[in-house]
């Protein structure tokens, strides 16, 4: 595992990382990662990125979920 936390933009497709923190401030889109499943210490997969870079599609606890590029970019994670 790299020693360095990153974003969820800088993994390459099919790659894993688990979730460290969130640098998003705003209570209302921390609780709705949260209800979505984005708890520190999941792993999530990257899917896919819209050809535009927004929304951008991931895997975690099993199922596949599309995050707006501010939610995604808002996830520090250690790749795996």
């Amino acid at each position: 595992m790299n020693g360095h936390p990153i974003k969820l933009k800088d993994l390459h497709i099919e790659e894993q990382a688990r979730i460290v923190g969130y640098e998003n401030n705003d209570e209302v889109a921390l609780h709705r990662l949260l209800t979505l499943g984005l708890t520190k210490d999941a792993t999530v997969v990257l899917k896919q990125i819209a050809p535009l870079g927004d929304p951008v599609k991931v895997g975690v606890r099993g199922f596949d979920l599309s995050l707006r590029k501010e939610e995604a970019d808002s996830l520090i994670l250690m790749k795996i």
